[in-house]
C-alpha cells in the first residue's frame, strides 16, 4: 500500500469543532449517507455491525431539548432555571446530530467488549467522514447517554447503549490546536 501523506497530513492535524461553533449549513441526505457508508468501515469482527445510527435533524433537535429539559427537572429538581436551560440546547445548535448506538449482545466467539470497540469505531470514523465532507464534527456522551430513562426516550431499545452523539454542522470559527500527549511518555516495549 503507497504512503497517502494527505491523509497522514489530516490526521496529524484533525481536531474536534464542538457544537456551539457548528451551524447551518448541514449535509444534503446525499452527504449523510456517504458518512455512515465510511463510519461502517471500521473493524469489525465476525462482520456483526453491533451498531446503529439515529438522526436528529430539524424540529427533532428543538423536541429532544424539551424532553432534556423535562427529565432534568423532574430528576434534579434543585438545578437552577440556567442549567436546566442548558439542556434545551445539548442538540443545538448543530443542525445535524448521530446518535451511535451499541447493539452488543452475547456471542459464543466475539466478546461484547469487541463488539462496543467496533461501535465506538463507528462514531470515529463518522467524525472522520464528517471532516473529509468539509463538515466540522463533535462526539460527545453527556448524561443521557447513560441515564436509563433519557436513552430509552432518545431511542435506545432494552439491551442497548449510546456509544456516543455526533454533532454535524459547518465550522464558524477556526479553534486553535490544543497540547496533545506525547506518545513517547504513554509508551513500553514488552520484554518478556
Amino acid at each position: 500500500m503507497p504512503a497517502n501523506e494527505a491523509l497522514r497530513d489530516y490526521l496529524l492535524t484533525r481536531r474536534t469543532v464542538t457544537a456551539p461553533f457548528l451551524a447551518e449549513p448541514g449535509p444534503s441526505p446525499d452527504q449523510l449517507q456517504e458518512m455512515l457508508t465510511i463510519a461502517c468501515r471500521v473493524p469489525d469482527h465476525g462482520k456483526l455491525a453491533p451498531w446503529r445510527f439515529l438522526i436528529y435533524d430539524g424540529d427533532a433537535r428543538v423536541r429532544v431539548g424539551d424532553k432534556l429539559h423535562n427529565l432534568a427537572a423532574r430528576k434534579w429538581p434543585d438545578r437552577n432555571a440556567e442549567q436546566l436551560d442548558a439542556e434545551r440546547r445539548q442538540f443545538l445548535p448543530a443542525p445535524l446530530t448521530v446518535g451511535v448506538i451499541s447493539t452488543a449482545a452475547p456471542h459464543f466467539k466475539i466478546p461484547e467488549l469487541e463488539q462496543l470497540m467496533a461501535a465506538g469505531n463507528a462514531c470515529f470514523n463518522l467524525c472522520h467522514a464528517a471532516n473529509a465532507l468539509g463538515f466540522g464534527a463533535q462526539w460527545v456522551t453527556r448524561w443521557f447517554a447513560f441515564e436509563p430513562e433519557a436513552a430509552q426516550m432518545l431511542g435506545a431499545r432494552p439491551g442497548e447503549q449510546f456509544v456516543g452523539f455526533v454533532h454535524i454542522g459547518t465550522p464558524q470559527t477556526q479553534l486553535e490546536d490544543r497540547e496533545r500527549p506525547d506518545p513517547k511518555a504513554l509508551t513500553t516495549r514488552w520484554d518478556g
